[in-house]
């Protein structure tokens, strides 16, 4: 299970309690003496899901399946239909790509891994790649953390801050500094120092929308130049307490960066963690990070499994 230990587990279903506890009790009241799935019930079903930010396009998937489902299985028990909704999303989970990350303490592909961070401001960007490195720190690797967010006030503080209390050392310049150089630097220094990990920290706004992509184009040249591989990793952070405007925020980084993979952060804070499925479905991308909290330990790898049992309360039979 490597660091999805049973501590882990346990947050993520805290973190998930105030979704959970709305789909719960929401399907009892929708179950209660029913001995067959008609269209009231999918009709009931399809308002749940989309209340629980599910996404429509996700959710007629979602209910399609358990219709066709219906025509070959009986359905008697409340039991029976979170079972055939937990395998339901998971396969819609699996449709994504890969299962997860590798663990933290698992060897990497590439040595220094390069990983870039991207996202809106308020996103939770900046304690993601603090709570990254506290999780490839506590796994014994060597991390260097880059605070190329030269842009925004303060931005160089609070890494530092996080930074600290992550227990690894930041490279930066002071505001206004080219994001690009600091990159430069901190890749340098990755390779002098035989560091395992750099996490870049990046602007999430600037002037204007074009003017934030050509940086982080920029910022991608310049770590070629010293990684021809790099950047290896771009991670784009999405709150999910902003619903389907992460779906719509994740389009528009799409459209300018290759993304290979998300990073759901404050999903402690809704009721609406059907985001993630949403997210997964529409954008064809892996989620491989949630956020179930705000201590340093609170990010974790994405366990599709554990996920979908966490979101039900149920296990898998």
């Amino acid at each position: 299970m490597g660091f999805f230990d049973k501590f882990k587990i346990s947050r993520l279903k805290e973190g998930l309690e105030k979704t959970r506890d709305t789909f719960r009790e929401k399907l009892a009241v929708i179950t209660k003496g029913k001995t067959e799935i008609d269209d009231d019930f999918l009709e009931e079903l399809e308002t749940i899901l989309v209340a629980a930010d599910v996404g429509v396009e996700t959710t007629l998937g979602i209910v399609d399946a358990i219709t066709e489902r219906a025509k070959q299985e009986t359905y008697r028990s409340e039991e029976e239909l979170n079972r055939m909704l937990m395998e339901e999303i998971q396969q819609l989970l699996e449709e994504t790509g890969e299962e997860h990350p590798l663990d933290f303490d698992a060897p990497l592909p590439a040595k220094p891994y390069v990983i870039l961070i991207v996202g809106v401001n308020g996103a939770g960007k900046t304690t993601s790649v603090a709570k990254l490195a506290h999780n490839y720190d506590k796994a014994g690797k060597k991390v260097i953390i880059a605070a190329a967010d030269t842009f925004r006030a303060a931005a160089y503080e609070q890494l530092q801050i996080w930074a600290d209390r992550a227990g690894v050392p930041m490279i930066g310049q002071a505001q206004g500094s080219d994001p690009a150089s600091v990159v430069y630097d901190a890749v340098s220094a990755a390779v002098s120092r035989n560091a395992d990990v750099v996490l870049v920290d990046t602007a999430g706004r600037l002037h204007n929308k074009s003017h934030l992509m050509e940086e982080l184009a920029k910022i991608m040249r310049v770590a070629k130049k010293r990684i021809p591989e790099a950047p290896h990793e771009v991670l784009l952070v999405l709150d999910g307490t902003t619903g389907q405007n992460a779906v719509l925020q994740a389009r528009e980084f799409t459209k300018f960066v290759k993304v290979t993979g998300l990073v759901v952060t404050k999903l402690d804070g809704t009721a609406k963690g059907g985001i993630v499925l949403s997210i997964s479905r529409e954008l064809k991308l892996p989620v491989k990070y949630i956020g179930v909290g705000e201590k340093i330990d609170d990010l974790q790898l994405f366990d599709r499994a554990e996920f979908v049992k966490a979101l039900l309360g149920r296990e898998l039979k």
